[in-house]
């Protein structure tokens, strides 16, 4: 058999991503190495596996065929992998999870109940960091891992880079730049800007956006909740700048208007802090890699 494992799981994702480009980023290959990996394939078969230039992409009947037989083999192949872990040690413990991230649990939460119905013997728990710190916690032992976009050199801590992100504005639909395609730092300077209730030496649209350009919005004010920062939005007490997958209900629903920022655009990463010591467990690796 000339195709492996890794090729089930390499056309999978393919299909997931609707891409090559952003399959290549998910499997932490170069979009080089995916394409040769699929040629091998298809020279060994001498058939495409794809039609080519379609969008969204679109398999031919041989990719159709492996992506079958990717749906019968993979879920048993991880079953077994996730039960030869339990059964060789590291399937029990604790799993204290700190946030430093006021929008992080649109993903988290639903991160952690996936984990926890495969990882049962797992105590889990989360805590809000605002009101201690975090790092701190981490190194005396109370928690077990720190998610944040901060990444520090500490002794002992290892930051382990989850995904990125993209930052956009959300505007009401009546402000006048809903009508612009990118924002500058200066149309911030006759805006109010909403943000969580978090120093602006700490927050990524000071620190990237509004201070190298010498800029101040006309007025700040924070919510706790990013609801609540998405209603003042919508009511047009202000704008926010937020995440994309915070703003991706609201947008369907049509409550506010996200425009992304110019000079790049405003990118972060989010990471896991976890002890070293405890980075090689097998349930820390699961949690990791489904959070990833």
């Amino acid at each position: 058999m000339f195709f492996e494992l890794r090729h089930l799981r390499t056309l999978s994702m393919i299909r997931e991503c609707g891409n090559l480009a952003l399959a290549a980023q998910r499997l932490h290959q170069t979009q080089s190495a995916l394409s040769h990996q699929i040629k091998a394939i298809e020279n060994y078969y001498d058939a495409q596996l794809f039609i080519r230039k379609s969008k969204p992409l679109r398999f031919t009947p041989l990719g159709q065929r492996l992506l079958r037989l990717a749906d019968d083999v993979l879920p048993s192949v991880d079953t077994a992998e996730r039960d030869m872990k339990h059964l060789s040690g590291g399937s029990q413990g604790r799993l204290h999870v700190a946030m430093e991230c006021h929008s992080c649990f649109e993903w988290l939460m639903p991160t952690m109940d996936v984990f926890r119905n495969d990882w049962t013997d797992v105590e889990m728990d989360i805590s809000v960091g605002f009101s201690f710190e975090p790092m701190a916690a981490l190194n005396r032992g109370q928690v077990d891992l720190v998610v944040t976009s901060d990444p520090q050199d500490l002794q002992g801590v290892h930051f382990e880079p989850l995904f990125k992100y993209q930052a956009l504005l959300a505007i009401d639909k009546n402000n006048a730049l809903a009508t612009k395609k990118v924002i500058s730092p200066s149309d911030l300077s006759e805006q109010t800007l909403i943000t969580y209730p978090v120093e602006t030496a700490r927050l990524d649209i000071y620190k990237q956006f509004l201070n190298p350009a010498g800029i101040s919005p006309a007025g700040r004010r924070t919510a706790e909740l990013t609801a609540m920062a998405l209603q003042l939005v919508a009511s047009g007490r202000g704008v926010a700048a937020l995440p994309s997958w915070v703003l991706t209900e609201y947008l369907d629903k049509e409550y506010v208007v996200a425009r992304p920022f110019d000079q790049g655009g405003q990118w972060g990463t989010l990471y896991a802090a976890v002890r070293k010591t405890d980075l090689e467990l097998a349930f820390m690796q699961a949690f990791l890699n489904q959070a990833k």
